[in-house]
């Protein structure tokens, strides 16, 4: 999930995880068996949409992967915990919750894909 990836401005490169861990608890849905695609929105967010539809597709290709979308608004305690700044966001977490990956913005299906197979290699 490159074009959108956030940085840090005082490292100016992709942010590394984060070392978060999720549970289903968190997200108000299982994880996925293999892995999960988070992705926080609200709702007259354009770009959303979008992203929910690739998001969908990519979870149905791929076995043991979920897809969870997340009420930004709703879930404000969450939303200051992970520092999510603008929607949508999305997040991919590994089998046990951990935050493998994180961007912002609309993402390309192949930058999602990708990023999906590094967490699940």
């Amino acid at each position: 999930m490159t074009a959108h990836e956030e940085t840090r401005a005082d490292e100016g490169a992709a942010a590394p995880p984060s070392g978060d861990v999720l549970t289903a608890h968190d997200i108000g849905a299982e994880l996925g068996e293999r892995a999960t695609l988070v992705q926080f929105s609200t709702v007259f967010c354009q770009p959303c949409r979008a992203t929910r539809r690739i998001l969908d597709e990519v979870a149905g290709m791929v076995g043991g992967v979920a897809h969870v979308e997340v009420d930004a608004e709703a879930r404000l305690d969450l939303v200051r915990r992970l520092d999510i700044l603008r929607t949508p966001t999305v997040l991919v977490l590994d089998a046990s919750g951990r935050v493998t990956r994180r961007a912002s913005g609309q993402p390309r299906k192949a930058d999602v894909i990708a990023a999906l197979g590094e967490t699940v290699a």
